[in-house]
């Protein structure tokens, strides 16, 4: 027989952003508390764990100070001191997924060459010595251009189609991707407990705003054939294997027009493909990532309801604290669930929250979504 003395365990988060935020409720749900460090006070997470260290995700006192007094320590976010946290794994402190598996994977160079390695399948790519229109050439266009480390949201990605973009090319250290004409992007979580068990979400279709790279409209189950699902849910286990590591894993792929799947990324954490589960998924993907990394059984991942997903991102023309347009309207149509992430201002593009609509029918689903987008907005107060 079991037994956990309350609280079950302390939980050190580092960073405070929305997937944090996330993750402390469902935490709380398991009788856990939470600790974040993030170097903006009240962060989003910071709200509801109810403790916060103020500090940077680089700076190792921080990090050994979050670290020292949790049971178990994790990410909502890539870009972090890897060596201060290899050194504290070293010295017994649990972090999940452990710090040379992130190491690995926030170089998106080293992530794309363990994949190759392990033969799993994904875009054709080349390292980038030094950028210069004779190595863009020489790869041949149309390519893409990717930061190696930092990139996310379109950030670090310039898609070039001929020799005429290399004014636009990016001056970090980066690599090069064959441009890939995908006929669907997919995303499949993954989670992988301390005992090595796996167990793998349906596949979701997603949809990107033109020419900016951030999610905009998502849909779960994915619009594919049985089969092209089933083969989509072993290629990302079969990702994650090569990545290794404990926790939840979203990855991110192409579908092509002759039916191919391509790996684009591993992210070794919660994923934004993932909200949906809150409201759609027997466990959602929050409290599986706490069941992996505390060593509890990993939950069913069945779907409950086709469902739909939006971000709600701070209209272009404004900044400053946020403000809310269309709420009850949006609210009024059947199936619709608000998450609002607690962020003091708004800025252009910026995540502010999301909104999943559930149906029996996945079309009427995306239907309810669109309509959402037309009614809520997330203004500011200051007209830009």
């Amino acid at each position: 027989m079991d037994r956990f003395p309350y609280p079950v365990a302390r939980v050190g988060i580092i960073g405070g952003g929305q997937l944090g935020r996330m993750l402390v409720k469902a935490a709380k749900r398991l009788g856990c508390t939470c600790v974040v460090l993030d170097p903006t006070p009240n962060s989003p997470a910071g709200q509801v764990a109810g403790h916060q260290i103020v500090g940077h995700f680089q700076d190792p006192a921080k990090l050994r100070e979050l670290v020292s007094v949790c049971d178990v320590t994790t990410y909502d976010i890539e870009d972090v001191d890897t060596e201060t946290l290899v050194v504290l794994e070293r010295e017994g402190y649990r972090i999940y997924p452990e710090p040379h598996v992130l190491a690995e994977v926030q170089d998106k160079l080293r992530q794309k060459e363990r994949l190759a390695a392990a033969g799993v399948a994904t875009v054709e790519f080349a390292p980038l010595e030094h950028a210069d229109p004779a190595a863009f050439a020489a790869f041949g266009y149309p390519l893409v251009q990717k930061a190696r480390r930092g990139g996310y949201d379109g950030r670090g990605v310039a898609v070039m189609a001929s020799p005429s973009d290399y004014r636009r090319h990016l001056a970090v250290p980066s690599y090069l991707e064959r441009f890939v004409t995908a006929d669907k992007e997919l995303a499949v979580l993954v989670a992988r407990g301390r005992d090595g068990d796996y167990r793998t979400y349906p596949v979701a279709e997603m949809c990107f705003r033109p020419g900016e790279n951030i999610l905009d409209l998502l849909l779960a189950p994915a619009r594919i054939p049985d089969a092209t699902a089933d083969a989509a849910r072993e290629l990302a286990r079969r990702a994650v294997d090569a990545i290794g590591g404990i926790g939840i894993f979203g990855v991110e792929m192409f579908l092509t027009g002759d039916g191919r799947l391509l790996v684009n990324e591993v992210a070794p954490r919660t994923h934004n493909s993932g909200h949906y589960t809150i409201e759609a998924c027997l466990t959602n993907q929050f409290e599986q990532h706490l069941r992996a990394i505390l060593g509890l059984p990993l939950g069913a991942t069945e779907q409950l309801s086709p469902a739909a997903m939006i971000n709600l991102l701070g209209e272009p023309d404004h900044g400053g604290r946020p403000v809310i347009c269309g709420l009850a309207a949006a609210l009024a149509i059947p199936g619709v669930s608000v998450h609002f992430y607690g962020k003091a201002s708004t800025r252009p593009h910026r995540k502010m929250g999301h909104v999943t609509v559930l149906d029996a029918d996945i079309e009427a689903a995306r239907r309810k979504a669109e309509q959402v987008r037309e009614h809520l907005r997330i203004t500011g107060e200051e007209p830009l």
